[in-house]
C-alpha cells in the first residue's frame, strides 16, 4: 500500500512555520494541492503577515507542487469560509483539512485574565470548529473527506499554566468524537494528532539538545496516515521524536451498588474496585455508557433486557 494524495486538495492552517509547515510540505510531496494558511501572528496571536505562508508555498512550487496562500484568521468563520471557497474555485474541492493553527497565552490560573482564556479558546477550539464546519457540507456532497485536528498532552493530561490551552485542546477531542460519528455515513473520517515537537510554541520550555530530537517533520507521517484513503476514524495519535502511539479515553468496568450503599461511604468502601483499570475500555460513544449502566443495574435485579448495544 502506498499512501498518496494525487488529485486531492488539502488545507493546512498555521502552515507558515513549525508543524503546519511540515504538514503542508509533506502533503505536497505526496501529491496534494495545498492551501497554505497562516495569518503570520506572533505566538500570543498578535500582529500578522502572510509572508511566512508565502515562503512555504514557494517551497512547494519550487519542488514542483501546487500551492496557494491564505491569511484567514481561523477564529473568524467568514474568513475561513472564504478560504475554503477559494480552494474549491481554484481546484474543485477541499478534500483534506488539517486544523493546526494555534496560539499560547500561558499563565497560572490565578493570574489568567478572562481575555487570555477566551482568545485561546477562540483560536484553538472555535477555530477548529470553523475549519471543520467550512469543509463539512462539501465533503458530504462529494462523499469524501479526511480531517485531522490537533490536541495536546496539556488537554489530555494537564500542564501547569495552561488552563486555557488545555481546556481548548480537550474540547477538540470531544469535537472529533462527535464528527467521527456524524461523518461515517458520508465517508468523512476525523482523527486527532497529539504532537510533541520543537516549534516556536516549545522554545524556552525544553533544553536545546533535546529539542534537536523533536523535529516537526517527525509528526507529519502520522498526520498523513490519518488523511489517507484507508485512514481510521475517531483515533487520537500521539507523536514525537520518531515515536508514535494511540491514546484512548477509557472507563473502568465499574460496580453496581445496591441502593443501601448509594452513599459517600458506600463509594469509599468500593472505590478500589470501582477504579480497577484491568477491564477498562473505550466505550465508543456516549450512549454505550448508558447501556452499560442499565445492563449492570438490570443484571443486579434479575431483570432481562432486550439487546441495547454496547
Amino acid at each position: 500500500m502506498t499512501i498518496r494524495f494525487d488529485g486531492r486538495v488539502a488545507i493546512v492552517t498555521g502552515a507558515g512555520a513549525g508543524l503546519g509547515r511540515a504538514h503542508a510540505l509533506g502533503l505536497a510531496k505526496y501529491g496534494a494541492r495545498v492551501v497554505v494558511n497562516d495569518m503570520g501572528a506572533a505566538r500570543d496571536g498578535s500582529g500578522g503577515s502572510t509572508h511566512p505562508a508565502e515562503v512555504v508555498a514557494e517551497e512547494i512550487r519550487k519542488a514542483g507542487g501546487e500551492a496557494i496562500v491564505d491569511g484567514a484568521d481561523v477564529s473568524n468563520y467568514e474568513q475561513v469560509q472564504d478560504m475554503v471557497a477559494r480552494a474549491v474555485a481554484k481546484w474543485g474541492s477541499a478534500d483534506l483539512m488539517v486544523a493546526n493553527a494555534g496560539i499560547l497565552r500561558d499563565k497560572s490560573f490565578g493570574k489568567m485574565e478572562p481575555d487570555d482564556f477566551a482568545k485561546v479558546i477562540a483560536v484553538h477550539l472555535t477555530g477548529t470548529f470553523n475549519c471543520c464546519r467550512a469543509v463539512w457540507d462539501g465533503m458530504k456532497e462529494r462523499n469524501y473527506g479526511r480531517i485531522v485536528v490537533t490536541t495536546s498532552s496539556s488537554g489530555m493530561f494537564g500542564n501547569f499554566g495552561q488552563a486555557n490551552y488545555g481546556a481548548a485542546k480537550a474540547g477538540i477531542v470531544g469535537l472529533m468524537n462527535v464528527l467521527a460519528e456524524e461523518g461515517r455515513k458520508s465517508n468523512i473520517r476525523v482523527n486527532t494528532i497529539s504532537p510533541t515537537a520543537a516549534t516556536r510554541m516549545t522554545e524556552g520550555l525544553i533544553p536545546p539538545d533535546v529539542l534537536a530530537l523533536m523535529k516537526p517533520e517527525a509528526i507529519t507521517p502520522a498526520v498523513l496516515y490519518m488523511l489517507g484513503e484507508d485512514a481510521p476514524t475517531r483515533t487520537i495519535m500521539g507523536a514525537g521524536a520518531g515515536s508514535f502511539a494511540v491514546m484512548k479515553i477509557v472507563e473502568t468496568e465499574g460496580v453496581n451498588l445496591p441502593e443501601t450503599e448509594w452513599t459517600p461511604d458506600g463509594i469509599a468502601a468500593h472505590f478500589k474496585e470501582i477504579s480497577d483499570m484491568s477491564k477498562a475500555r473505550d466505550l465508543g460513544g456516549a450512549f454505550f455508557q448508558t447501556f452499560k449502566y442499565v445492563e449492570q443495574a438490570a443484571k443486579a435485579k434479575g431483570i432481562k433486557l432486550p439487546p441495547m448495544g454496547g
